[in-house]
């Protein structure tokens, strides 16, 4: 698995802030949702797997990485439309696009943050397992990569 440095991640980040004025830009044949809902979903799962690993205990971290785990971000490819959302992590229906700016900003902080956390800080993914310092800028970038393509199919018709 090739390892993501974060000027990787933030290059981007860079990039989905560049598609915030498309946010209202939809296409059903693509997704049903809107560009705004990618890009304020890719920020919620950033920051919200930023604070779990920020807070997890690295001494509970188990080497439990599954097998389509490990395929998934060795291949650097979520497939679309295979995986839902956790409640928590779904978009509200109306997103401002100064929400997505101030989520933009604490993803910038947290990726510094996680820098300097202990290797084995971890965060538990449903159905990857635990996913440690080691494998976490890799799963984001892949994550908020997917969503780019998205938005990129989107925004492409």
């Amino acid at each position: 698995m090739k390892a993501i440095n974060t000027s990787t991640l933030e290059n981007r980040l860079n990039l989905l802030e560049s598609y915030i004025p498309h946010s209202k830009s939809v296409d059903t044949s693509v997704s049903k949702a809107d560009v705004a809902w990618h890009l304020d979903h890719s920020l919620r799962v950033l920051n919200a797997v930023a604070e779990s690993i920020s807070t997890s205990d690295p001494t509970l971290f188990r080497n439990n990485f599954t097998l389509v785990g490990k395929i998934c971000l060795t291949l650097g490819f979520f497939p679309r439309g295979k995986a839902k959302a956790p409640e928590y992590l779904k978009s509200p229906e109306v997103i401002l696009e100064a929400a997505i700016v101030t989520q933009l900003a604490a993803a910038i902080a947290h990726i510094e943050a996680i820098k300097n956390l202990d290797e084995n800080a971890y965060f538990r993914h449903p159905l990857f397992g635990h996913i440690n310092k080691k494998r976490v800028f890799r799963f984001i970038d892949t994550h908020t990569n997917h969503h780019l393509k998205i938005v990129k199919s989107i925004l492409k018709k």
